[in-house]
């Protein structure tokens, strides 16, 4: 489409705001921009203003693109909207958690399998953030060396609970988290499940698992809530099926797209506001592989990643 696509980002939260700044940084091929979301009102996202309208089927006549911007672990508007949106012609590219682990819907982080966009049926699922950093440096090192296990912690950014995990850290709002965040550090993310695992923990194993291919592979997780606005953090331990050595492994990390190799350590702090996911503090010993890697949570694990799916389809579209 020589003059753009007509887009509708649903949501006009935080993730809904870095939508609209990534469109508009990346030049994505508009030819219009709606905002859709519960209510009616004038909104100012990403520095601009925009009339937003009601999030209902009628909505989404004309629209090639639609973009469902739901928070980490929000189950979203696309469970009563996306059909109606697909329906009218337009591909929904969902943020939320309801459709991930869904064998029909492609989970797509472009860098590792994009592939799996091929065939689609109208309906992508955008990967959990903290699943989507960890997948972009796990995945150089399955093909350069194996996986056999993964161990990750993770220390996670509030702004991942959207709007009220903000009004927690910065006002000392107390209905956010399971305990209060300020001063602390809350080792639940989500509802407690099977076996102690919280969802967001299973979220990661059945993630990682879909999106590299390897249903067994072993991934243990621990997701930690810190009181830190943006940037995700995790130490990954990774256990190899063949011997690696440090050279080989940043080889391997510095070569993959979207991964920058730091020689001292990142922090969520220096990477909030870029779209890369950071490696730092990388040992190597015989089969054991394990570093540090941060990014910014509301872009490459939400906004960046979903614009990078967009920009993939724009492409296969291109080539058909």
């Amino acid at each position: 489409m020589s003059d753009g696509y007509t887009v509708a980002v649903v949501g006009a939260g935080l993730v809904g705001d870095r939508l609209v700044a990534e469109l508009r940084r990346r030049d994505f091929p508009l030819s219009e921009l709606r905002i859709l979301a519960r209510s009616a009102r004038t909104a100012v996202l990403a520095g601009e203003t925009f009339e937003v309208r009601v999030a209902e089927p009628e909505a989404f006549e004309g629209v090639d693109i639609a973009f469902f911007a739901g928070t980490e672990g929000e189950k979203g508007a696309a469970v009563q909207l996306a059909d109606e949106a697909i329906s009218r012609g337009a591909v929904v590219i969902d943020n939320g958690s309801d459709f991930r682990l869904d064998p029909k819907v492609p989970l797509v982080v472009p860098e590792v399998n994009v592939g799996a966009l091929e065939g689609h049926e109208g309906l992508i699922a955008n990967a959990n953030c903290s699943t989507t950093q960890m997948v972009v440096t796990l995945a150089p090192l399955a093909r350069e060396f194996g996986l056999k296990k993964v161990v990750v912690s993770t220390y996670q950014a509030v702004s991942g609970a959207g709007r009220s995990g903000v009004e927690a850290l910065e006002n000392g709002r107390e209905d956010a988290f399971a305990r209060p965040i300020v001063g602390n550090a809350i080792p639940q993310i989500g509802g407690l499940g099977d076996h102690g695992y919280t969802t967001e923990e299973t979220k990661m194993r059945e993630e990682t698992r879909k999106i590299l291919s390897l249903p067994d592979l072993p991934v243990f997780a621990t997701a930690v809530r810190i009181p830190v606005h943006t940037g995700h953090a995790e130490s990954v331990y990774v256990e190899t099926e063949r011997e690696a050595d440090l050279p080989g492994v940043l080889e391997a990390l510095g070569a993959a797209p979207g991964v920058e190799v730091s020689d001292d350590f990142p922090t969520p702090l220096e990477v909030a506001g870029e779209d890369g996911t950071y490696v730092g503090r990388v040992r190597v010993q015989g089969r054991m592989v394990q570093y540090w890697c941060v990014a910014d949570n509301l872009l490459k694990g939400a906004a960046t990643n979903a614009v990078q799916i967009a920009e993939s389809l724009v492409g296969i579209h291109a080539r058909a």
